[in-house]
């Protein structure tokens, strides 16, 4: 059971990041922090064919960043759930690590300077 709950948030994290690592989705997750818009709109707004911007709204709506709602002919995109928890924890925890070896570097120059002062 841990190894498949391991697994899942592994392959969320997959997702939430690989759908993070485009400059246009988290343009796209702006736009929709301010209003809903039609797949068309964001096709304009960014300069993209609709293919190319349902394939990018496709990729954070399977992350959970997106979900959207057909109405005759338009697709209209909103701002899902998914909160970023599980990946602003996974990052604080990455955070805590370097700043713990930063601080152990710390301490080794600090000794180092103490040494050479005393030697002189």
């Amino acid at each position: 059971m841990l190894n498949q709950m391991v697994q899942y948030m592994k392959s969320r994290l997959d997702a939430s990041f690989a759908a993070l690592s485009d400059a246009t989705r988290r343009g796209v997750l702006e736009q929709l922090g301010l209003s809903d818009a039609s797949i068309s709109e964001l096709a304009d707004r960014f300069h993209m064919t609709l293919t190319g911007m349902k394939k990018h709204v496709d990729l954070l709506e399977r992350a959970g960043f997106v979900t959207t709602a057909k109405l005759g002919r338009v697709r209209t995109c909103r701002l899902g759930r998914h909160r970023f928890e599980e990946e602003a924890a996974w990052i604080e925890a990455r955070r805590q690590l370097w700043d713990a070896r930063f601080a152990a570097l710390d301490e080794v120059v600090e000794d180092l300077k103490r040494k050479e002062d005393a030697d002189g």
